[in-house]
């Protein structure tokens, strides 16, 4: 009885593996050396090298997304093929989720338990009587036990208006994604173009949050746990919107360019996912550092 094999195509030695170590190198060294030249208010090379970091990642991924597009139009991947980009896709976003997992469990850690330590709870009533007296442990943590003073970022206003937004990006991939199994074009090419507008207004809106938080609030970097925290998940979650957004774009110019069918499009499935999932790391975020 003869088996039938079927073609599991392995891609010739890329040079964009090495290509995006540089980049990343160049921008995780810049960007420290950025941070202390401006902390020491001097012009030094960090800056350049940053910029440097970024223009070769730019470089990089438009490299690597051609060479995998022209992969794929060529019919060299098989349906094989098509199972291991779903399970590498799927355990990306699983990483994902305990990258966020980890800063959540900083967030609830410094909350429930640190806090309340320097608030005088279980044994350590006479450390906080002798060293922050006036220390009151209450959430948003808007004075800490140093003296530094901020105001908290209200829930209702700018951060609902981002929830609002994020959530119907969500809806209108989902008819986009549907436009595309039932071949409408048009449908497609109009529900994603709005899905990647709504991304853009949601990173300016979130400048603009910080612009108020700095000017305004004073909750700045420096402002404690309360500052740390806020900046630390808002920023992290920013950019991963923007990873999202860069993502559906080059699906909206393949789009254009007549790519995808009903049948193939898993690279729309991969980006529709990641979309998703940073939609709900948001409203995780909205109800855990904005609400509660």
């Amino acid at each position: 009885m003869s088996k039938t094999y079927e073609k599991y195509y392995v891609p010739a030695q890329s040079p964009w593996p090495i290509v995006g170590a540089v980049a990343l190198f160049c921008i995780a060294f810049g960007a420290g050396h950025y941070v202390i030249d401006m902390s020491k208010q001097q012009t030094g090379f960090g800056g350049w090298l940053l910029l440097l970091g970024l223009a070769i990642l730019v470089f990089m991924l438009v490299g690597w997304f051609r060479n995998v597009i022209d992969e794929s139009m060529s019919g060299l991947y098989s349906s094989q093929m098509d199972r291991s980009f779903r399970q590498g896709m799927s355990w990306f976003i699983v990483s994902e989720v305990m990258f966020f997992m980890a800063f959540f469990g900083a967030l609830f850690y410094g909350r429930v338990i640190a806090m309340e330590w320097l608030g005088g709870a279980s044994n350590n009533a006479m450390t906080f009587a002798i060293l922050w007296p006036d220390f009151q442990p209450v959430w948003p943590l808007v004075k800490t036990p140093g003296g530094i003073e901020t105001q908290a970022m209200p829930a209702w206003g700018l951060p609902a208006i981002n929830t609002a937004i994020l959530l119907i990006s969500s809806v209108t991939l989902h008819f986009a994604h549907t436009g595309l199994e039932q071949n409408k074009r048009g449908q497609l090419k109009g529900m994603l173009f709005v899905t990647l507008l709504l991304g853009v207004i949601f990173l300016c809106l979130q400048g603009y949050e910080y612009v108020h938080a700095y000017r305004d609030l004073g909750l700045r970097l420096d402002s404690g746990f309360y500052g740390n925290t806020f900046y630390l998940l808002t920023g992290f979650h920013g950019l991963h919107v923007t990873l999202g957004a860069l993502i559906l774009f080059f699906v909206f110019l393949r789009v254009l360019k007549g790519h995808f069918t009903p049948e193939k499009h898993f690279a729309f499935q991969a980006g529709a996912w990641y979309w998703h999932f940073v939609d709900v790391v948001w409203v995780c975020l909205f109800f855990f550092v904005y609400v509660l």
